[in-house]
């Protein structure tokens, strides 16, 4: 490593701590204030149960909460592979969620916004095989939106 590849690592932290970094989980940080309390709408799904949960294990569960996350899904499916015989063995489940994070003691939005992705499953084996690949592509969407979710939640300016 050269001596000003050295430098340029000794340097950012500063640099970081320059321009206002904080660390999501260090003190004061976002992390820590949403740990325990956020209040997430009661899901009205078998996706919105996945995402829920998802949501509840990365923010923790609380009964006092002081901020409540509504939120709205919408999932849809598309055939990307046909074989010969006209057979779709391939699906995109496609996710998109809306989400509202209100401040419970004076009532404003602190942040909102949409998030969306995607995942694949196959369907060339058996009924069974393709109902759980599905259930699993399923969970990982709601996985994958649950964390762009609370990434963004990290990433908002939360009142004091």
């Amino acid at each position: 490593m050269s001596l000003y590849s050295r430098r340029f690592l000794l340097g950012l932290p500063l640099a970081l701590a320059a321009c206002g970094f904080t660390p999501v989980y260090g003190p004061g940080g976002n992390g820590a204030a949403l740990r325990n309390q956020v209040q997430v709408q009661e899901p009205s799904t078998q996706s919105g149960y996945l995402l829920t949960r998802h949501l509840e294990t990365r923010l923790g569960r609380s009964g006092a909460a002081r901020f409540a996350l509504d939120m709205t899904l919408e999932t849809s499916e598309d055939g990307l592979a046909i074989n010969t015989e006209g057979d779709i063995t391939r699906y995109n489940l496609i996710g998109q969620a809306g989400y509202v994070l209100r401040d419970t003691v004076s009532g404003s939005v602190v942040t909102s916004g949409t998030v969306g992705n995607f995942t694949a499953y196959s369907a060339t084996g058996s009924t069974v095989a393709t109902l759980a690949a599905q259930r699993d592509a399923v969970e990982r969407l709601m996985v994958i939106l649950g964390d762009q979710i609370v990434a963004r939640l990290y990433a908002a300016d939360l009142p004091e």
